[in-house]
């Protein structure tokens, strides 16, 4: 008997007019010891199948209305966990069935410490006493590669990084040796060197364990480096099951095609030094020349330093040296890619040249205009001529306005149109973004994770800027929606002449996207230089670590990360007279600089 058989799962959620219906029908089956990868877009019901095996959906709202979900437990008994009591359903979540959520500062406590919250379920399943329990709790740390697990017992979620967390997660879940462990979205919010290390150990466990997988993700490389099977839903329904190496040789769904379509590839513009947006399978991708070379730069910025100092009480703890004495220069219609992982000082140097974190020093200019010192009338110069896109579009929109109105909002306060004719222009700028006229009258809940997204870019073109800080801009979104809003930078780009400051930790977009990639550590720029140099031919050990640990949509070649680096990136936090060493850049090949180290050559 398979460790899980699913068979004809119907769940809903109540609605104004009656049930609403999110999966239907859905067949699913997992061996002991296999890892069946289900994948699908944001509304797909991936998620919710995962709570209704767990009978977390029960506390949900949502209610299972038809099938039966048969799992074999440890004893060897068939269970219909449908049919299951509240109380047995707590009995197996944990020695049976486990489960990994996307976001481990949310699902972690945060007023209990990590040993105590790793220890709770030893002794609730176990029986063991607290004593015991806190030493299987250093055991499990040591196994999720957490160092110093002794001392990290005592810390709390706050005080661990995200990859941190998203280990002790694991290591709750695993607490009590699970026959299922059920991951959904375990790695979407981290770094690609987290995020390889993460994937690494659930294969490595799950092979000790020998326990089945099931991996939910939007992420297509992931599925290629983690699953045996794929499941494959949309609009709550399966639409494609098989094998790993047959669905990306051949999908057999349009579904299917269109999401590995949308994957991009890390190497598939080695040969080409311009940008390219995405195209359909067997269509060719047109190179995008935008940059104005012979005009003066949008954006400069000299040795600017951002910092952060930490005070306990009255006394200077130390500092968080965000952003150290960071140099770069953005041309017209020029995509600079700013790279690295969580921490390494990308979003401060984005928000310092809007103002909107100080910098110690240095000289930002913006169209050649010196804005470090800001009065009233250059300050909303600055306002006008630089927009930042947010990573999160629902975060960033007022949720009591319409659309209309937050596109609006800069019109008026640039004074770039009055009467009739800002109405006319917040149509044109949404037909510009891709949307309709009708959807000025929406509110944000209203519209999707794209959408919003769209109506972030057209609220930001708004002001006519020369620049746009683009923040993440599509990390939360899925794989399709990405492309879309990817290629839709790049129209815009082409049609008005817009440069770019692209931060990012995906690689394989920042290929896509950029003409030129700068890559940071620490606060520092320690690689920058055109995209094909940088990326074709990395020089710093960074630089190479981040390209190493992309995963590749290819099954064929999993397992590449074996080898990779487990240690964590240093903190940022530094004594109050330990002032950071700042290593000069030197230029390898044409417009290509690379940081020298003094200590140890580089790196």
């Amino acid at each position: 008997m398979p460790l899980l058989n699913v068979r004809g799962l119907d769940i809903a959620f109540p609605g104004e007019h009656g049930p609403i219906e999110v999966v239907h029908g859905l067949d699913l089956t997992v061996e002991a010891g296999e890892t069946v990868a289900i994948v699908g877009e944001s509304g797909s019901g991936k998620s919710v199948t995962a709570l209704a095996i767990t009978r977390l959906l029960d506390h949900a709202g949502g209610r299972i209305t038809a099938g039966s979900i048969g799992f074999t437990d440890k004893s060897g008994a068939l269970r219909d966990l449908a049919q299951e009591s509240p109380e047995a359903m707590r009995h197996l979540r944990g020695p049976e069935i486990a489960m990994v959520f996307q976001e481990p500062m949310t699902s972690l406590n945060p007023v209990l410490t990590v040993g105590r919250q790793i220890a709770e379920g030893v002794m609730l399943h176990q029986g063991r006493s607290e004593a015991a329990a806190l030493a299987e709790a250093k055991r499990l740390l040591e196994a999720v590669r957490i160092p110093d697990a002794e001392r990290q017992l005592g810390r709390y979620p706050f005080q661990l990084s995200g990859g941190m967390r998203q280990r002790v997660m694991i290591a709750i879940a695993l607490s009590c040796r699970p026959r299922l462990l059920i991951a959904d979205e375990p790695t979407t919010a981290l770094d690609v060197t987290v995020q390889a290390q993460v994937l690494r150990l659930m294969r490595g466990l799950q092979r000790e364990l020998g326990m089945g997988l099931i991996f939910i993700t939007h992420d297509m490389g992931v599925v290629a480096e983690m699953a045996d099977r794929v499941v494959v839903m949309q609009h709550g329904k399966v639409v494609e099951t098989n094998d790993i190496g047959p669905l990306f040789a051949a999908p057999q769904h349009p579904y299917t095609a269109m999401l590995l379509d949308a994957v991009p590839v890390l190497g598939a513009l080695s040969d080409e030094p311009l940008p390219a947006p995405f195209v359909r399978r067997g269509e060719a991708a047109v190179p995008q020349d935008t940059v104005r070379r012979d005009a003066a730069p949008v954006l400069e910025l000299e040795k600017v330093t951002t910092r952060f100092d930490v005070r306990r009480g009255f006394r200077l703890a130390g500092r968080i040296h965000a952003a150290e004495q960071v140099s770069l220069t953005v041309a017209p219609g020029e995509t600079l890619a700013l790279v690295g992982e969580s921490g390494c000082g990308k979003t401060t140097t984005g928000r310092s040249i809007i103002r909107l974190e100080e910098p110690r020093s240095g000289t930002i200019r913006v169209n050649g205009e010196d804005v470090s010192r800001l009065n009233s009338a250059n300050e909303k110069r600055l306002r006008r001529a630089v927009q930042f896109v947010f990573q999160d579009p629902f975060a960033s929109l007022d949720p009591r306005l319409t659309i209309g109105f937050s596109i609006a909002e800069p019109i008026h306060t640039h004074k770039l149109a009055t009467g009739p004719a800002v109405r006319a222009r917040v149509q044109a700028l949404l037909r510009q973004v891709g949307l309709l006229p009708e959807h000025a009258n929406r509110y944000p809940h209203e519209m999707s994770g794209g959408q919003r997204q769209r109506v972030c870019i057209a609220r930001a073109l708004a002001s006519e800027p020369s620049l746009i800080i683009a923040d993440e801009a599509v990390a939360a979104l899925d794989v399709s929606i990405r492309a879309q809003v990817v290629n839709l930078l790049m129209d815009l780009q082409a049609r008005l002449g817009l440069a770019y400051l692209f931060i990012s930790h995906d690689m394989a977009v920042v290929e896509r996207v950029s003409h030129r990639v700068a890559v940071m550590y620490l606060g520092q720029i320690v690689e920058i230089g055109p995209r094909q140099a940088v990326f074709g031919d990395p020089q710093h050990p960074y630089t190479r670590r981040l390209l190493a640990a992309v995963p590749v949509p290819d099954p064929a070649r999993r397992n590449r990360h074996d080898g990779l680096d487990d240690s964590e990136v240093p903190s940022p936090l530094r004594r109050p007279d330990d002032i950071p060493v700042v290593a000069p850049l030197v230029e390898v090949g044409p417009g290509h600089f690379v940081a020298r180290h003094q200590v140890g050559g580089m790196y």
